[in-house]
């Protein structure tokens, strides 16, 4: 039995690196590939696939989105595995033939189990019970996820994941729909909102200077004013940072308390 696959996901690379390895298992037809939660609604619609490999994180539909939008549908419906670079996405309690989870970097031998898995499940179940299962295990994750406390971040970089410690986070840039992060000397580009990531930190350690930038309180060597009567905040890493008219009294303040 030969499954048919569709895989989705909004970084090239991570598109690229998948059907590299399912063209690696025989059991495996590729036969569509989306950047975009809305781009792959129309191929899946049309039926025909098994098995969808579906990134959780994307812009606008993300892959929890995808999946209510497949459920109200209803009718045939393929078998999904997420993938994720969250560990946390997993928890054992869906370690089912129904709905499975990879944690990325995706390895090859898991990958297997998984496809093994959904090929097991296609003969135990028909589409209406997979609708009823997925809306089920999708309602439990998503209570998981909220509940699930965490003091760290996975960004993705050059085809793998780098687990980042937000206590060791030094300054956030907001860089349109990502955030760069800085972290003992390097820099990470992460999909994310800075709104988002601040909210995470500790209110006591990091200050919003800019509706473009966070920082560590303990990173700010100095406060200068402009001739324009704007502000900067000197970083100990040499970085200059300018100080929004919002976040001026907080930055001043700052620095008048020592």
């Amino acid at each position: 039995m030969t499954l048919r696959a569709m895989v989705v996901d909004d970084e090239p690379l991570a598109i690229e690196r998948m059907c590299g390895l399912l063209a690696r298992i025989p059991a495996v037809e590729i036969v569509a590939t989306a950047g975009s939660g809305r781009d792959a609604i129309q191929p899946l619609t049309a039926g025909g696939i098994d098995i969808l490999f579906l990134d959780v994180e994307m812009p606008q539909l993300d892959g929890f989105d995808l999946i209510e939008a497949l459920a109200r549908r209803g009718g045939a419906m393929p078998h999904v595995v997420l993938v994720t670079a969250h560990d946390y996405h997993a928890p054992m309690a869906f370690d089912s033939g129904v709905l499975d989870f990879l944690t990325k970097p995706v390895r090859l031998v898991r990958l297997e189990r998984a496809v093994d898995r959904v090929a097991t499940a296609i003969h135990q179940a028909g589409a209406a019970d997979r609708v009823a299962a997925l809306a089920d295990q999708l309602a439990a994750l998503r209570r998981t996820i909220e509940s699930e406390p965490s003091d760290f971040l996975w960004v993705q970089r050059r085809g793998g994941s780098v687990r980042i410690d937000l206590r060791a986070i030094e300054r956030i840039q907001a860089e349109r729909d990502y955030v760069r992060l800085f972290v003992a000397g390097e820099d990470y580009l992460h999909r994310d909102s800075l709104t988002a990531i601040a909210a995470r930190l500790e209110p006591e350690r990091y200050l919003r200077i800019h509706r473009s930038s966070v920082v560590e309180r303990g990173a700010i060597v100095g406060v200068r004013r402009r001739p324009t009567g704007s502000y900067q905040v000197l970083l100990k890493d040499g970085a200059v940072l300018p100080v929004g008219r919002n976040y001026r009294a907080v930055v001043l303040g700052l620095a008048s308390n020592g």
